[in-house]
Parts: C-alpha cells; sequence; structure tokens
C-alpha cells in the first residue's frame, strides 16, 4: 500500500498576491486553422458564466478558452510574480458586496500570462473587471520525501492531502490518481521552454487515431494528466522513460501546434511516477468546485 507522503510544507513560503479579473482580448481578426480554413472566435480573457473546471475542454465555439475567470495584474513585473507563485489549489479571496467570498487557483495560461481561478457561479455573476482577487499563494518549492528523482511545483501542499486524489509512495515511486494518459509525441505549444513553474504546453488533437486511443476527445478542464516520455524536471522536453503530472488548465484550439493546455505539477526523469487511471481525477472533483464531471 502506498505510505504518508512527507513533506516540506512547513517550511514553504506563503505570501499573498493581487490579480484582477482580465478583460477579453482580440488581436487578430482571424486565424488560419490547422486545416487550411480561418476561424474568428472568443479566445482568453474574460469571466466566463457558463465555463467551468469540470466542463469538456472541446466542442465550445472558442479558441484557447479559460474556464471561468481569467486574471492577471495590470503590472507586468508584477504579473510575474502572481504568476510564479500561484499554485494550483491555492485559495483566492474577492470581497462581493459585504461579504469576502473564496475560490480556488486552477492553473496558469502562458504566453498571455494569465492566472485561472475557479469561483461559485454566484460570486461570476457579481464580479466586474475593476475588483481586486486576493491570491494567498503557496506551493512554490514543496518537496516530498521518498523519490529521489522527483519534482514538484505549482501545487498547493494541501492538495496532497486530500481524499479526493490519492497519492501516495509505493516503494520508491509516486502513485498518483490521473484521469487519463497521453503521449508525449502529441505535445506542441510550450514545448521547449526551460522552465515549467508557469504556464502551460499544448495536446495537439489532430490526429483522430491518436484521440481515439487514449480517449482524448473526452478531456475536460482540470483533468490530471499523465504525459508518458515527457520530462519537466528543468523544462519541457521529450525523453523516453520520463514521466510528467499536470492539469488541462484551457480548452481546445484550431490552430496547428496547439490544443488543451497542461501546467505541471510534478516529474520524473527517470519515470519514477505511477499514474493510476480513475475519471475522478479531476479539479472539480478533488476541490468540490466548478461543475461535478458526469
Amino acid at each position: 500500500m502506498p505510505s504518508t507522503l512527507v513533506t516540506n510544507k512547513d517550511r514553504i513560503l506563503r505570501m499573498p498576491v493581487e490579480v484582477k479579473p482580465s478583460h477579453p482580448q482580440h488581436r487578430r481578426s482571424v486565424r488560419a486553422s490547422h486545416d487550411g480554413g480561418v476561424y474568428a472566435l472568443p479566445s482568453v480573457g474574460g469571466i466566463t458564466y457558463n465555463l467551468r473546471i469540470g466542463d469538456p475542454a472541446l466542442g465550445w465555439a472558442g479558441d484557447h478558452i479559460e474556464p471561468c475567470v481569467s486574471t492577471k495584474n495590470p503590472d507586468d513585473g508584477k504579473n510575474s510574480g502572481a504568476n510564479f507563485l500561484s499554485c494550483v489549489g491555492n485559495i483566492a479571496k474577492v470581497k462581493i458586496g459585504d461579504e469576502v467570498r473564496k475560490g480556488f487557483v486552477t492553473g496558469t495560461h502562458g504566453g498571455i500570462e494569465h492566472v485561472m481561478i475557479d469561483f461559485p457561479q454566484d460570486v461570476l455573476e457579481e464580479l466586474t473587471y475593476d475588483d481586486t482577487i486576493r491570491i494567498e499563494t503557496v506551493g512554490q518549492g514543496l518537496e516530498i520525501e521518498g523519490v529521489d528523482d522527483l519534482k514538484v511545483m505549482n501545487l498547493d501542499p494541501r492538495m496532497l492531502e486530500l481524499d479526493a486524489w490519492p497519492i501516495g509512495i509505493d516503494g520508491d515511486a509516486l502513485t498518483v490518481s490521473v484521469a487519463k494518459t497521453l503521449p508525449a509525441r502529441i505535445m506542441g505549444a510550450g514545448l521547449g521552454a526551460d522552465d515549467c513553474h508557469s504556464g502551460d504546453y499544448d495536446i495537439q488533437l489532430f490526429d483522430p487515431v491518436t484521440n481515439e486511443e487514449f480517449g482524448l476527445d473526452h478531456l475536460r478542464l482540470g483533468d490530471i494528466v499523465a504525459i508518458i516520455d515527457a520530462d519537466h524536471s528543468y523544462g519541457r522536453k521529450f525523453l523516453t522513460g520520463a514521466v510528467s503530472v499536470g492539469v488541462v488548465v484551457h480548452g481546445a484550439c484550431h490552430t496547428a501546434g496547439h490544443g488543451p493546455g497542461v501546467a505541471t505539477l510534478f516529474a520524473s526523469t527517470s519515470g519514477k511516477i505511477r499514474p493510476q487511471v480513475t475519471d475522478s481525477a479531476n479539479l472539480a472533483s478533488i476541490l468540490g468546485a466548478g461543475v461535478e464531471p458526469g
């Protein structure tokens, strides 16, 4: 049986950052699709009333769409700190009327440099683009004892203690529940980045054979996924035998090389991560937030 995790959670820093909802952006009227067409669709940014973790990552009339609330600090320098420090599962607070309401960080999106936050539906409908959201960041620097070749990043240590997400150590390897496994050969935009402590990289979904083999047509926002033969220890690269685990943070795309984005949580160069596939390995189920996957 997997053993109880021992971490350095009492020696990592806790500090707040402040962000605001990021207004929807549209930089180009039309874009070229992977199959030679053109499209003009809603994309990054915004307070999205009807898209949350647990919802499908595919099938929406949008491109790179981000669930729930996309946020950033208006100052680029401060935003870089907010992106680095914000970890999946961090608590976010916003004042709505006279009441302080809570949500959770669900990931970061590179390029646009957004932090995505899931709030309850009634909060979404009252939130404005002028509201300040305070994220109680903690997680960078987290270590798990008992596995020599393991990197942990972008993860609130409280996530390791939730019964809804079974994680443990079996022998000399980390066991972690995931919704799906993916082959590294389909990973695209973001590959080659030399730092995985913020941002994401994309799952290409343009090969129907691979999609059917790995069940990728049913990917959900918030799914925990294991990428086989991918090493995120010191950047993103292909490496036979390596395993990295992340979370799906944004929706599908029409542009070649792009697709649903994955933000890194664990990485092992020598493959000392043993993914265990279970349909409940989604942030909505784990955090009791978003839309419970059906």
